[in-house]
This record gives structure tokens, sequence and C-alpha cells, in this order.
């Protein structure tokens, strides 16, 4: 007796889903920069939970100063997981989020292309793994890198101005003076410990011999603890 065998014919293959991260960055610790980078982190679990085409791989957030990719940690753990082969891409804000410097964007994305990791940035609506994507992404950078240096100069020559008229950014006030709205007031009864220890100074006495005569005097510091 003969056996039949049915031909099922070629089954459909399954499409294999993308492993998407997300990174994303604030520039200081300050508390509104916080909720901004926790509100972004939910954002992106979020979006790529609710794709059935992607696999959540995670989001890489970082508290940072600067733009370099080597002060970020959480930067550096994406990209060390995008070389070990756990991530097929990342999705990021914009360039200015990813880095502010051209170099190292443009090496970063060529890095990741090589491993056919893909970046796709949202408002400027690219892919790094599409044809323009390069040449786009060099442009857009240089612009935003050029648009921080100008930011930077200006807020440097605001500065220098605002010295120029007798304006101070930042700081405590100093013993001698009151800081209110920039301006330095001078403060008579501290003034006159100022003169004290100026006159002590140009006598000989040190820093030290001059902080043991105040301490016998009952001075305490501006800022002491009470």
């Amino acid at each position: 007796m003969k056996r039949r065998i049915t031909s099922l014919g070629t089954l459909p293959k399954l499409a294999k889903k993308t492993r998407v991260a997300a990174y994303a960055r604030v520039s200081d610790g300050k508390e509104s920069m916080l909720k901004s980078l926790s509100a972004q982190v939910s954002y992106y679990k979020k979006l790529i939970s609710e794709n059935h085409m992607w696999v959540f791989a995670g989001v890489y957030s970082d508290e940072a100063l600067t733009g370099t990719k080597d002060s970020r940690k959480e930067f550096q753990q994406l990209l060390q997981d995008c070389r070990a082969g756990h991530i097929d891409m990342v999705i990021t804000k914009s360039i200015s989020r990813f880095a502010r410097n051209t170099v190292t964007l443009l090496e970063t994305v060529r890095e990741l292309k090589a491993i056919n990791v893909d970046v796709f940035f949202e408002e400027q609506n690219i892919h790094s793994m599409s044809g323009e994507g390069e040449m786009i992404l060099s442009f857009l950078a240089s612009f935003a890198q050029e648009e921080s240096r100008s930011v930077s100069e200006n807020m440097k020559w605001r500065i220098q101005k605002d010295f120029h008229e007798g304006l101070i950014w930042g700081g405590k006030s100093c013993l001698g003076y009151r800081l209110e709205n920039k301006k330095l007031t001078i403060i008579p009864d501290e003034a006159e410990l100022v003169r004290l220890i100026f006159q002590l100074y140009i006598k000989g006495y040190g820093a030290d011999t001059i902080g043991k005569i105040l301490d016998r005097k009952g001075v305490k510091p501006k800022y002491a603890s009470k």
C-alpha cells in the first residue's frame, strides 16, 4: 500500500520583531528637568510597548552637563548593548539629545549602522539607515552645534556686559556686601570687619593668625551654622 503525502505548501515565515530601545537626556539636574526626563522615559516605554511589531529593549537616560558621549554612562551602556546584538533600533527625541557635537554624532551613527542598528530621530523624522540619512544628519548636526555655540557666546557677552555695569551673576553675598538683584550693597558693620582683616594682612599677619584674632573677638563666619 502506497503512502500518500499531502503537501501543505511553504509555511509563511513569521515576521521578526524589532528590538527597540530609546535614549533620553536632560542637560542638568534641576527639578523641572528631572520631571521632563521622567516624562520622556514614560513616553518611550508606552510608545515601544504599544507597537506589536516591536520588542521593548529598554530606555536609557542621562542627566548630563554636556553632550559628549564619554560623560554619559547610560549612553555608553546603550552602545555596549547595541554592540552585543541586543538592540535593532534606537529612538531618540532629537539630534541635540543624542549628541551636540557633529563628529561624535556621525561616528556613533556610522558605528551603529555598520552593525545594522538604526537610529530614529523623532523631531527630524530621520532614520540613520536611510540612504540620505547621513547627509541630512551631518547638515542638521552642524547647524545644532553652531546654534549651541552662538547661545554660549551670547551668554558670555551678557555676563561680561553685566560685570562692566556692576551686576553680579550667581553666588552668595560675600562678607561686607549684600547681593540683591545682581547688585552688591555695602553692609556698614561688616565693612568695618573687612577693613580690619585687610589692615591685619598689611601688617604681616597670615590667614591662620587673622582667623584666631577674629575668633577671640567672637566674630563668626558669615555663613556659619547657627
